[in-house]
């Protein structure tokens, strides 16, 4: 007997009973995007592993342990994309998009990392990403917040996630703070745990976002990165915490708040919820100033975000925000006798022209009329057209449970007003 063949682990078909929540999510983040004026950007889904090597950094997990990586026909070492800032960068860069001009950019499609999955994380999960390329100020990082402010709100999950915000500074004053932490780190060598141990070697500022119960009186007091920031980084902060009060966002400072990714300087965020357990974290952003140097470009400030889609739609679930989200059709055209099936494919045809409005869905299965309305019933619609065997047309409304037989103009004119 051969054996069934089954999806990869990690990686989830979308079915259609949840496709309407997916398009829903969409079109309202597409609409909050171009409002502000952003452009869409496609990239591809296959990249050189060169790109994250440099932009996110060969120390990190991303790196070392989660990437699709392989050798193609040719030779060349590629990957499916583990996130799609780098890439985003990269097009940027390539096609000279910021030559004496900004950029606001928002992309979305699937990444790939493999983790071990759980709720909330897949080995192939839909990213949203903004992206923006030219502006160095805090109010551009206030922009980007506003921006997930009102997706949240949209969404109507603002009352459930809360915004941490930080600053890591400059890359100087991180190596200062980094010598600090790492001599903090050793003198309480006892304390860490294996995966500790090894970013005390390669990112030990990961380690102020360990969630080990007993690392945390340790870590909290651990040196702030906050403490060595310079003139300018702090400016930068202040300012963006002034925004953020004057646009009445509230805000927690987070001196532990750490991305995940080597790249980020100064302004990094998160938006977090406590509905999901572990995985809390829906959105998270920063500032990347030096980010396009790393691939031999001039100094490009940047800053931008990411949200995860599968995360965010649990929250709406966990939340009860997709109840009123379907897909069904309004109307389904049914036929009494088994001969009618073109006419009853006509008939709908001639309705779909006229009421261009409504979802009109034609039973093409050739079975009985009881089975027919059976699985009308069963697709939620809320009317059922029938032509009967004498020709003529019945409109069954499920609503209101009143049935009638009509001329098609009649039934045509009760759907137009």
């Amino acid at each position: 007997m051969m054996s069934k063949i089954q999806s990869i682990r990690g990686m989830k078909d979308v079915l259609p009973d949840e496709t309407p929540i997916w398009q829903w999510l969409e079109s309202k983040v597409r609409n909050i995007t171009y409002r502000y004026g952003y452009q869409e950007m496609r990239l591809p889904i296959l990249e050189p592993v060169a790109l994250f090597e440099r932009a996110v950094g060969e120390s990190t997990d991303i790196v070392a342990k989660e990437m699709y990586n392989f050798h193609d026909k040719s030779g060349e070492h590629i990957t499916l994309r583990p996130e799609g800032t780098s890439g985003c960068v990269r097009a940027v860069i390539e096609n000279n998009m910021c030559y004496n001009k900004t950029q606001r950019l928002w992309y979305q499609g699937p990444m790939f990392r493999y983790e071990r999955p759980q709720k909330g994380r897949l080995r192939q999960f839909t990213q949203f990403g903004v992206e923006t390329f030219g502006m160095s100020g805090a109010d551009i990082d206030a922009e980007l917040i506003f921006m997930v402010r009102d997706i949240f709100r949209s969404l109507g999950v603002d009352q459930y996630v809360r915004l941490e915000i930080n600053s890591l500074g400059t890359l100087p004053e991180r190596l200062e703070h980094r010598q600090q932490l790492v001599s903090y780190f050793n003198q309480h060598k006892a304390l860490l745990d294996e995966d500790s141990l090894r970013r005390l070697e390669t990112n030990p500022l990961r380690i102020l976002d360990s969630k080990n119960p007993q690392m945390q009186e340790m870590i909290e007091v651990a040196p702030r990165l906050l403490n060595f920031l310079g003139e300018d980084s702090r400016q930068h902060f202040d300012e963006l915490c002034q925004l953020l009060d004057a646009a009445e966002i509230p805000y927690i400072v987070n001196p532990r708040l750490v991305r995940g990714l080597d790249y980020y300087t100064r302004t990094v965020f998160e938006w977090i919820t406590d509905e999901l357990g572990s995985q809390g974290t829906v959105c998270g952003g920063g500032r990347y100033d030096g980010l396009a140097e790393l691939f031999g470009s001039k100094s490009l400030p940047a800053s931008g975000f990411a949200i995860g889609i599968e995360r965010l739609l649990l929250l709406i679930q966990a939340v009860g925000g997709d109840k009123h989200i379907s897909n069904y059709p309004d109307i389904v055209v049914t036929y009494e006798n088994d001969k009618q099936n073109v006419e009853a494919l006509m008939l709908a045809n001639q309705l779909r022209s006229k009421l261009s409005h409504l979802k009109i869905l034609s039973d093409c299965s050739g079975n009985k009329i009881k089975r027919q309305h059976a699985n009308a019933l069963k697709s939620g619609c809320r009317y059922i057209i029938t032509l009967n065997a004498n020709q003529k047309i019945g409109l069954w409304d499920l609503e209101k449970n009143t049935n009638a037989l009509s001329p098609l103009e009649d039934i045509i004119a009760y759907f137009a007003h």
